[in-house]
C-alpha cells in the first residue's frame, strides 16, 4: 500500500515528459521554428497549471508571440520572426512611439515584486524571468491608487505570448509570489484583483469574460481608475476598449502586472492622478464633445498660459479617446463591456452632476 503513491508519482512525471517532449516537437514542425522549446516559452509544468481557454477564444500558439498589433508601425514591432534570437528582438533597438511624458505620478515598486522580475528605466520597466520561465511573476506601482482620477498606459516593449501576460490592478491582499511555480493568470484569480490577458480575455473571481481583441509587442494598454464613479476602463493603443469594472468606490487598488513569458517585458509610459474637481469633469465633457482630435487643447481658443496649465494638469483627460473600439471576434458579453465605455459611465456622471 506503501508503494502505489511512489509509483503513480513517477508514472505522472513520465506521462508528463512525454507529454511535453510531443508538444514542444509538434509546435517546432508547426512553426519552422528552432529556439522555441520548453525553456523558452515556460507554459508547461507538473504543478496545477491552467488549462487552455479554447472555448472563449480562438486557439492561439502560446508559443507563437502575437504580432500586427502594435501602437505603431516600427519595424521591429510589426514583423516578428520566429526563432531563437526574438527575445533579444527588442532589445537592439527600444521604440519610444508614445513614450512623450516625463513626470510619473508612479513607477514599479522594487519592495513588492516577484523574485523573476527585474527593474530598469527608473523603474518603469519591469523585465520578467530573465534567463527561463518557471512559474508567474509579478508586480505592483509603488503608489496605492486611493481617491480620485489615475491613468497610466503599460507598453508591451518585448514579444508577447505563453500562458499569459497581463495588467490590472488589485489590492494590497494580492499575493504577487504565490505561483511563481505555477503558470496561471494571476490577475483575476481571486476577488482582490482585476487582470486583462493578452488574449483578449478578462479575468476576476477566476472567471474570464471576452472583452477585447489580443495585443502583443509595441501595444499601448492604458487603464483609467474613477475612485469617485467606482469604474475601472480599459484601453489598446489609446482607444477605448469598455469599462470592465463598477462599484470600485472606497476601495483602494495598486496598479499590477503579470507574466509568465521568458524575457518578457513591460515599461510604464505614463502614469497621472488628478481629484474629481469641476476642472476635471469640465475637462471631460470638452474630449467628449471634441473627440476627433488628438489633443482638444489643440483647438481650444485659450490663452497660451492657461493651455500650458491644463496640459500639465489634465493633458491626458484632454488626450483620452472614448470612441469603442469593437473586437473582431467577441462573444456578447464582451460586447456589452465594449458599448458601455460610453453609456455607463457618462450616465453615472450626468447623474453625480445633476446632484451637485
Amino acid at each position: 500500500m506503501a508503494r502505489r503513491p511512489r509509483s503513480s508519482r513517477a508514472w505522472h512525471l513520465v506521462l508528463s515528459g512525454v507529454r511535453r517532449e510531443a508538444d514542444t516537437r509538434a509546435l517546432a514542425l508547426a512553426s519552422g521554428a528552432r529556439g522555441w522549446g520548453y525553456d523558452s516559452d515556460g507554459q508547461h509544468s507538473d504543478s496545477d497549471s491552467e488549462p487552455e481557454f479554447s472555448s472563449l477564444s480562438p486557439s492561439i500558439p502560446s508559443a507563437i508571440p502575437v504580432t500586427g498589433e502594435s501602437y505603431c508601425n516600427c519595424e521591429n514591432q510589426s514583423e516578428a520572426p520566429y526563432c531563437s534570437s526574438l527575445h533579444g528582438l527588442h532589445r537592439v533597438k527600444d521604440c519610444q512611439c508614445g513614450e512623450e511624458d516625463e513626470y510619473f505620478d508612479w513607477v514599479w515598486d522594487d519592495l513588492n515584486k516577484s523574485t523573476a522580475t527585474q527593474l530598469t528605466c527608473d523603474n518603469r520597466k519591469v523585465n520578467f524571468h530573465m534567463e527561463y520561465s518557471c512559474g508567474t511573476a509579478a508586480i505592483r506601482g509603488n503608489k496605492e491608487l486611493a481617491e480620485g482620477q489615475h491613468f497610466w498606459e503599460i507598453k508591451m516593449t518585448s514579444p508577447v505570448y505563453g500562458t499569459d501576460m497581463m495588467v490590472g490592478i488589485g489590492t494590497s491582499d494580492v499575493n504577487l509570489d504565490k505561483y511563481r511555480h505555477t503558470f496561471c493568470s494571476l490577475l483575476g484569480k481571486d476577488e482582490d484583483s482585476w487582470g486583462l490577458s493578452y488574449t483578449g480575455l478578462l479575468h476576476h473571481k477566476g472567471d474570464k469574460t471576452n472583452f477585447s481583441s489580443r495585443f502583443g509587442q509595441g501595444s499601448i494598454i492604458g487603464v483609467h481608475l474613477d475612485t469617485w464613479h467606482g469604474t475601472l476602463t480599459f484601453f489598446k493603443n489609446r482607444k477605448c476598449i469598455g469599462v470592465a469594472a463598477t462599484k470600485l468606490q472606497n476601495k483602494k487598488f495598486y496598479p499590477m502586472v503579470c507574466s509568465t513569458a521568458a524575457k518578457s517585458s513591460m515599461k510604464v509610459i505614463r502614469s497621472c492622478a488628478s481629484c474629481t474637481s469641476l476642472q476635471y469633469l469640465c475637462c471631460y465633457r470638452l474630449r467628449q464633445l471634441l473627440p476627433n482630435y488628438v489633443d482638444t487643447l489643440e483647438v481650444l481658443p485659450l490663452p497660451p498660459g492657461l493651455k500650458q496649465v491644463l496640459h500639465n494638469k489634465l493633458g491626458w483627460v484632454l488626450s483620452m479617446n472614448y470612441s469603442t473600439s469593437k473586437p473582431s471576434s467577441a462573444s456578447s458579453s464582451g460586447s456589452d463591456s465594449d458599448s458601455s465605455c460610453g453609456s455607463d459611465a457618462e450616465a453615472c456622471r450626468r447623474k453625480r452632476c445633476r446632484r451637485t
